[in-house]
């Protein structure tokens, strides 16, 4: 999330990750700070006003990581002409502006904020303007996948992942909640706002799964999607998975 770190900084750190891991480092991007205002500003002592300098920062980090110094005799070490892959990540419409714009790839946070995935994918092709890195567009849209060995698992463990959403959601606003008034508030206006969050969500069986990516990448417009794994515990995580790996080839 650059507008928390300095672009120099962000230029060095991830030189460095690129020349001790080549080709296989990709940087993504984002406005939002990733945390909550308290954390932002009293923990890591940043500016909420620096996201509006998000599309000059981008721009100058992309100088760092180049040949070409934003600042005469100052050069990124390590960093300098590594080209570390840049991918603006975003959940609105400004991102997909931004990248448009920017000649960069481009990923959507569908996963969380599905709100305007297609108008953001679409609008990104259509108004692209090609750079020398990237000549085409790139989309990559991020999708949560539920996978389990029978479709009544799937929907259990979804079950599982939408209560936990929302007690997560609740505590963030310090109210600790019983089981009682977890039920009554998931069934809530309010608890199905939240659910709804992860609206793209395959769940199923492999066949299933695999089915629902292929039809969600079609209407997202995606190069490549990114998969968020949502499961009732770490082991089925891990069944989900494979069950993943094996539809999905």
């Amino acid at each position: 999330m650059l507008p928390n770190h300095a672009p120099y900084v962000i230029a060095e750190q991830f030189g460095m990750l690129e020349e001790l891991y080549p080709g296989r480092i990709d940087l993504g991007l984002g406005r939002a700070p990733g945390t909550d205002q308290q954390t932002l500003g009293r923990a890591l002592r940043r500016d909420p006003r620096a996201a509006e300098n998000f599309p000059q920062d981008v721009q100058e980090l992309q100088a760092w990581l180049s040949n070409e110094s934003p600042l005469p005799g100052v050069t990124a070490m390590p960093g300098y002409d590594t080209n570390v892959p840049l991918i603006i990540l975003g959940s609105s419409m400004f991102g997909a502006s931004l990248a448009a714009q920017l000649g960069l790839p481009y990923a959507f946070a569908s996963h969380f904020a599905p709100q305007h995935l297609e108008q953001a994918t679409a609008y990104y092709r259509e108004n692209y303007q090609p750079s020398e890195r990237h000549p085409e567009p790139y989309c990559i849209a991020a999708v949560n996948v539920t996978a389990a060995d029978t479709e009544e698992d799937a929907k259990r463990q979804t079950t599982v992942v939408h209560r936990n959403r929302v007690r997560a959601f609740m505590g963030r606003q310090g109210k600790q909640l019983s089981d009682d008034q977890l039920d009554t508030v998931v069934n809530s206006y309010q608890g199905r706002q939240i659910t709804d969050m992860l609206r793209y969500t395959a769940e199923g069986t492999g066949e299933q799964v695999a089915e629902y990516l292929e039809n969600f990448r079609t209407t997202a417009q995606a190069d490549e999607l990114m998969i968020s794994l949502q499961a009732g515990s770490h082991e089925e995580v891990g069944r989900s998975m494979e069950i993943l790996a094996e539809a999905w080839n």
